[in-house]
């Protein structure tokens, strides 16, 4: 569990570095780990199952940073984009952004639903719900 923790951090600092001040970036990372782990835990003593902490939070965070190493390639490739003056690198990336984020929202949901033997429909919410905890949340902190 904690080689995904820190494989997340580092990969993290990296993209949000890319995106905004290193420091910003650090902190924003931080936080997101920090919302993870409460999230995971609540989720966890809600449903009576603490004793599944690591196996649930292991397999969230192969998901984060299967994801996360696409960013960083997504990084890479609109820096190639920038040095080649390409006129549709803005909708690209933001194509690029808006699949990773789905395809977060169903790994995650597919986790809770084999998990918790949840219905589709609860997992996605829940998935959703985890997704604004965990990114949304110290962003907006960020931004205050």
């Amino acid at each position: 569990m904690w080689k995904n923790v820190a494989f997340y951090l580092i990969s993290g600092m990296i993209v949000e570095g890319l995106i905004s001040d290193p420091a910003d970036g650090t902190l924003e990372v931080l936080g997101r780990t920090t919302m993870a782990f409460g999230s995971v835990a609540i989720l966890l003593l809600m449903e009576k199952k603490w004793g599944c902490f690591n196996q649930l939070y292991t397999s969230i965070f192969v998901c984060e940073n299967f994801i996360m190493t696409l960013a960083v390639a997504a990084e890479a490739l609109d820096y190639w984009l920038v040095l080649q003056n390409h006129i549709y690198r803005e909708e690209i990336g933001i194509g690029i952004a808006v699949f990773l984020v789905v395809w977060y929202i169903s790994i995650v949901s597919y986790i809770f639903r084999a998990f918790f033997s949840y219905p589709t429909s609860v997992s996605v919410v829940y998935a959703f719900g985890y997704f604004v905890m965990t990114y949304g949340i110290p962003m907006l902190l960020m931004d205050i």
